[in-house]
């Protein structure tokens, strides 16, 4: 009771609609607390809110990401279109402090903010058919065309260099120079391999430098959990979690996802020999994606689609082997060699996207034909 009552005090800051009646932990989140709220309006209507905790000691400028979500979600709530409406596709919103403000601040230093609850929709962890990788690419692409025309270089790094492969395999080098707990005769092949690539991983990031791709605001976070996909129609909704929301490349957000959407394994799966591109998840991610952005992405993006798809998984498994090597300090394990196995799991599947490199090409080609591009 006491914590409910403690909750039921953070909800009292917010301009929350009707009576408090309950908060209770929601979703799986690893980073922040999260609740959803149930107030009553009157008699007969109840209504819900998610409140978060934001981790201030994960996101540590949190005034700053908060001024990120909270310009962004303004500014695709004005530019949202009638179609995309009728659609059922709709923006996160956030809830006010009774002071207007996007976030509260408690006694504790802890952060706080809400957001409108998105009624009959659901976030998944996994996609149970090709159509909700379709549905996810087409919201996320949505999602990125809506802020098209925002200026992403007003907005502030919630991480900084966090899809900066160049930075990423200097950290690399330093861990197998340093290798503090001599763990870098157990893993030569992938930091060989890793290495061996180093000058294709710079891509994205010197094509942003040079102005080849132009810079976007970015999600950077696309797993499919992070969009909530209608109960009955399945469509994409809504675009959540924006904690990471900043300036990017588009190849960033399409990239990574397919590096956790595209394999036949999960991430950490051991079986390498059955780690595969699974090509119908590729084409239906990459069919939503483009049917949203295509119009949108320049042409340097669209030949760099099946490439960033590389980079991206190679960069995520750069970066669980140097966490491995310098201690397993980032990623939470849960057996032993955990973050080893999730690089090698990461580079087998880098290395059979490079075998399909043609037929990835090929499908990118088809939709873009199809679609009229």
């Amino acid at each position: 009771m006491e914590k409910e009552e403690k909750l039921k005090q953070i909800c009292n800051q917010f301009t929350f609609k009707g009576v408090f009646k309950l908060a209770e932990p929601y979703g799986d989140g690893h980073i922040n607390d999260t609740f959803k709220v149930t107030y009553m309006v009157d008699e007969k209507k109840l209504t819900h809110y998610i409140l978060q905790r934001v981790n201030h000691l994960v996101f540590k400028n949190t005034v700053g990401l908060m001024e990120n979500i909270e310009h962004v979600t303004s500014y695709l709530n004005d530019r949202i279109t009638d179609e995309q409406k009728t659609d059922e596709y709709e923006i996160l919103t956030l809830i006010k402090t009774n002071d207007d403000q996007s976030y509260f601040r408690d006694d504790e230093g802890n952060f706080w903010r809400a957001y409108v609850f998105v009624e009959h929709a659901t976030g998944h962890t996994f996609a149970e058919d090709v159509n909700m990788l379709y549905e996810a690419g087409k919201a996320f692409g949505q999602f990125q065309r809506l802020l098209d025309e925002y200026p992403a270089d007003s907005l502030i790094e919630t991480i900084e260099g966090f899809h900066n492969t160049i930075w990423r395999l200097e950290n690399l080098k330093k861990a197998v120079h340093d290798d503090l707990l001599q763990r870098a005769y157990q893993c030569s092949e992938e930091i060989q391999f890793a290495l061996s690539r180093e000058e294709m991983a710079a891509t994205l990031v010197r094509g942003l430098k040079i102005g080849a791709i132009p810079l976007r605001v970015t999600h950077n976070d696309t797993k499919i959990n992070n969009v909530l996909l209608d109960d009955a129609t399945g469509k994409g909704r809504c675009v959540i979690d924006l904690d990471t929301v900043m300036p990017g490349s588009a190849l960033y957000d399409y990239g990574d996802a397919i590096r956790s959407c595209g394999s036949t394994i999960a991430e950490d799966g051991e079986n390498l020999e059955e780690l595969k591109l699974n090509l119908e998840k590729y084409e239906a991610y990459t069919k939503g994606f483009l049917e949203a952005m295509g119009q949108t992405l320049t042409a340097q993006e669209i030949k760099w689609l099946p490439l960033a798809a590389i980079i991206m998984t190679l960069e995520c498994g750069v970066r669980f082997l140097t966490d491995y090597l310098e201690g397993d300090r980032y990623f939470k394990i849960h057996k032993e060699n955990h973050n080893l196995i999730r690089a090698k799991n990461q580079f087998k599947f880098v290395a059979e996207m490079e075998k399909q490199s043609d037929t990835m090409e090929e499908i990118v080609d088809m939709l873009l034909e199809h679609l009229g591009i």
